[in-house]
């Protein structure tokens, strides 16, 4: 059996033909002192193909507008606009997760704090993934403006302040001239300590010519990580001890698991497939992202009608959504512009048919199964750990 659990142990070079781009930067022509490619823009886009990002997610506003021209003027880069700024925060999220990192782009303060829950995920999960905001012209900085799309006071620092406790390196750049260490040092840490990293770029810099941008920028090297190999066997030792005395073992790989660059190791031992799961109602506008870009991917919804998770743990009218018509969304938003089939199912053999025809007949589609379940239709393992919750947030005050 073939395992794939996503590229937890770093980027690679994808295959001739591929969307992805490799992990280098492809062959250009030099630039010269004062040419006018040697520009901000076009170094952090040479940087993100360079770790292996050939994918952007973004939002445009107003901050970010030139910066998004000097990503989609780089060759190895293609970007991704999506609906909102928390969904490209979460596809950087899920592509980090498959291709080892990712990047976003939104614009500042009304972008960056709608893309922060995604960010702080990523930082809960250990991704490698540069939140890349456009931020105010560099001649305001210390002159008390009130901007718009801000929350009406003069002071820039609040996104970067809500951003400091979800990222391992913040860089606000509003000068050319220590623009290229900055961010480079972000980007550097992000791939170190697997964590996201936030870079701020002044709207008014990327387009702007300067000597440090000059020269194509040496490629990174990254020490590797040693293990110590006595510590490492012992544990081994141990795992598989323990493995052997259960009766029906379950492996679950924590998020570690991608910095320690051990993805592999655990796919041969564990020899299990990772999913991802997602709430629809959050995403759902995304949807029409990945039929403009052509992607045949198989999405199944679980419809049991609400949060059972919650439900678990403490039941109450709140934790019931209003039910869509999901696959009548997904054909509206579809539109009769690129390839889309959707089914709902309601029983075992719907979906074993359902599942038959999106990976034969309609393989070369996005296709979109509903799988509706009961509400109660849980595990005896959820039960308990939802008994086992709610008597723990339901412990009493302790005397005073």
């Amino acid at each position: 059996m073939e395992t794939g659990i996503g590229s937890v142990d770093g980027p690679k070079g994808a295959p001739s033909g591929a969307v992805a781009c490799p992990a280098t930067f492809p062959a250009s022509a030099p630039t010269f002192v004062g040419s006018p490619s040697a520009t901000l823009g076009r170094h952090l886009a040479r940087r993100l193909v360079q770790i292996g990002v050939s994918d952007v997610f973004a939002v445009p506003g107003d901050f970010n507008l030139t910066l998004l021209d000097h990503l989609i003027a780089e060759p190895g880069l293609r970007l991704v606009g999506c609906c909102n700024e928390l969904n490209a925060g979460y596809a950087a999220d899920g592509y980090a997760r498959a291709k080892g990192v990712g990047a976003c782009a939104v614009t500042f303060t009304v972008g960056g704090l709608s893309v922060l829950n995604a960010i702080a995920g990523a930082y809960s999960e250990n991704l490698p993934l540069i939140c890349i905001v456009g931020g105010p012209n560099s001649n305001d900085y210390g002159t008390n403006r009130i901007l718009h799309h801000t929350i009406g006071l003069p002071d820039f620092s609040q996104e970067l302040r809500c951003f400091t406790p979800v990222t391992c390196y913040q860089a606000v750049v509003n000068n050319l001239d220590d623009a290229h260490e900055q961010i480079d040092k972000a980007i550097s840490t992000a791939l170190k300590e697997s964590k996201p990293v936030y870079i701020s770029v002044s709207c008014n810099l990327p387009a702007v010519p300067h000597p440090t941008f000059s020269r194509d920028p040496v490629p990174y090297f990254l020490a590797p990580r040693m293990s110590n190999q006595m510590s490492l066997e012992a544990a081994v030792e141990a795992t598989v001890a323990f493995l052997d005395k259960a009766v029906k073992p379950v492996m679950v790989a924590g998020p570690k698991l991608r910095v320690a660059k051990a993805g592999t190791a655990f796919a041969e031992l564990a020899d299990a497939s990772g999913y991802a799961v997602g709430s629809f109602q959050v995403t759902a506008q995304d949807v029409s992202t990945m039929l403009r870009c052509g992607h045949n991917s198989i999405i199944f919804l679980i419809n049991n009608g609400g949060y059972t998770i919650e439900v678990e743990i403490h039941d109450g009218p709140y934790n019931v959504i209003k039910n869509w018509n999901y696959t009548g969304l997904i054909d509206a938003i579809h539109n009769g512009e690129g390839n889309c089939w959707t089914a709902k199912v309601t029983c075992e053999e719907e979906l074993t048919a359902a599942i038959e025809t999106a990976t034969g007949d309609k393989k070369d589609c996005l296709c979109f199964i509903e799988v509706v379940a009961h509400k109660d239709d849980t595990s005896k393992e959820l039960l308990e750990w939802g008994s086992r919750v709610s008597a723990a947030n339901s412990r009493p005050p302790n005397p005073q």
